[in-house]
């Protein structure tokens, strides 16, 4: 941030939920069908048709509220959203106001020292977050020169979380997005994969000269569909912002789109005010009341939610806070960093497991560009190979570079790729004496100096004793006879 400026940053985060069905039909809540596969007259928008509330996204409303510690609104309504688009078939969207079933709330960041001068944690307010039904999508790649509707998405459930303009750098920003990614998808209420949309936001950003109050210029930048293009896109904007402000140059607020491929943000159009909605209430639907008792059943089905599990495996498994965070890129990683950890037992073994986890395991993943559950790696198989290695049956680069391997090609349990191939370690004294008495007859000068002080020649001693054992010798007793034999 160039000094003398400050951005007002809040994001409004499209939350696609995970519901079997679409928000007011029976449709299936399904990505990546057959176009126009999944509709029907309430989600076509058809003379007559009536919706009807899916209870299930309210029950992850909810979770969400007590997630981030907002009041759960008894009672609140859905208006209609007038405007009209091409792949809105309603020619409105069915959202709820002016209350949400969530109101307020909030999360805890670090906050970025430079856009503060301060370090510590910061608390950024959520505003609302309020339900409603997704639009259809259009697609321009059917044929040149003309576009399509796919209307699969229209009317599949939203939660619209609004934040707070709290945020005061494009860094603050990039973490709070991935708090709030890592939230839904640890609740279970989101898949999180913003490439299919399922995770999406728009960033409102506005700048003021240091020690101003009253808020700058908005500008609302839509299009963002990765959390690099959130950081860049608000990058731009802020140095575009502070450019205009020291022109003496006075712009409209306006929506601005994210073009990837050019690193900046066009105009789309004026930014509408909620006059320009026409926002009326919905009259096919009666007011949402939530009782005490269905917000007190979602409480106790609630998941053990990040921040706790990050607390926990520090104190259950010994890593460190940077780990720990690290291990919990995602559900399923932390499932699986977990059963690998108890499956190893002993007290060290989190951290063992800790050590693959965000070694090999994460190595592979990003080499290979896959999920976890795309790896096929069994947590028990990896639990196996971290005791064979303890048990010195087999040393640490056999068991990366030979056996990991191996288990990923899925040719059978630790046990059996070492025993097939033959990798079990050398440990007997007598067998790894003989192999360093070897090496010592075949290089008498080099021995000559290394005793004569050139320490730098005992690593060339290892390395060529454990040539000799084809790799498999135990490296430390290689260590202790070889220290053992120079002492002589």
């Amino acid at each position: 941030m160039k000094p003398g400026f400050e951005a007002v940053i809040g994001l409004e985060i499209h939350v696609q939920l995970l519901t079997r069905s679409k928000m007011f039909c029976g449709c299936r809540n399904e990505y990546g069908a057959a176009p126009n596969s999944h509709t029907c007259p309430v989600c076509l928008g058809l003379p007559g048709a009536l919706p009807v509330l899916n209870d299930q996204a309210v029950r992850m409303a909810i979770a969400l509220g007590l997630a981030i510690e907002a009041t759960i609104q008894p009672v609140s309504t859905f208006y209609r959203k007038q405007y009209f688009y091409p792949d809105l078939p309603k020619g409105y969207q069915i959202t709820q106001g002016p209350v949400a079933a969530v109101e307020g709330g909030y999360l805890d960041l670090s906050g970025d020292p430079a856009a503060r001068g301060l370090v510590g944690p910061v608390r950024i307010g959520i505003e609302r977050a309020h339900l409603e039904e997704d639009a259809g999508k259009s697609n321009h790649e059917f044929s040149k020169g003309a576009s399509g509707v796919d209307l699969n998405r229209a009317g599949v459930p939203l939660l619209e979380i609004v934040g707070a303009p709290d945020l005061r750098s494009p860094q603050e920003a990039y973490d709070y997005l991935r708090a709030m990614h890592q939230l839904v998808t640890f609740l279970g209420i989101c898949d999180g994969n913003m490439e299919e949309g399922s995770f999406r936001c728009d960033a409102n950003v506005s700048v003021r000269r240091a020690g101003d109050t009253a808020l700058g210029t908005r500008v609302e930048v839509k299009n963002l569909n990765s959390f690099r293009h959130v950081k860049l896109a608000i990058e731009h904007e802020i140095s575009r912002h502070i450019a205009l402000l020291e022109g003496g140059e006075t712009f409209l607020q306006e929506t601005r789109g994210w073009d990837a491929d050019k690193a900046e943000t066009k105009p789309m159009r004026s930014k509408e005010a909620a006059m320009d909605y026409r926002l009326f209430p919905e009259p096919d639907l009666p007011a949402l009341t939530i009782t005490q008792e269905e917000i007190a059943k979602t409480r106790t089905s609630l998941p053990e939610l990040p921040e706790a599990r990050r607390v926990r495996f520090m104190a259950e498994f010994g890593v460190t806070e940077y780990e720990a965070g690290m291990l919990l890129q995602s559900h399923g990683f932390a499932d699986f960093f977990e059963a690998v950890a108890k499956a190893v037992g002993d007290a060290w073994g989190g951290k063992q497991a800790a050590n693959w986890m965000l070694g090999e395991v994460s190595r592979v993943l990003n080499d290979r560009r896959l999920g976890l559950d795309a790896l096929g790696l069994n947590a028990k198989h990896l639990a196996d190979l971290i005791g064979l290695v303890e048990a010195r049956v087999i040393n640490l680069n056999t068991a990366k570079d030979t056996v990991f391997p191996a288990l990923l090609r899925r040719e059978g349990d630790p046990k059996q790729i070492v025993e097939r191939q033959g990798l079990a370690q050398i440990s007997d004294r007598g067998a790894i004496a003989t192999l360093v008495q070897g090496v010592f007859e075949a290089h008498p000068e080099q021995l000559a100096r290394l005793k004569a002080g050139d320490v730098k020649l005992r690593g060339f001693f290892v390395g060529q004793v454990m040539k000799a054992g084809s790799g498999k010798a135990n490296p430390q007793l290689v260590n202790e006879i070889l220290e053992a034999a120079l002492a002589e």
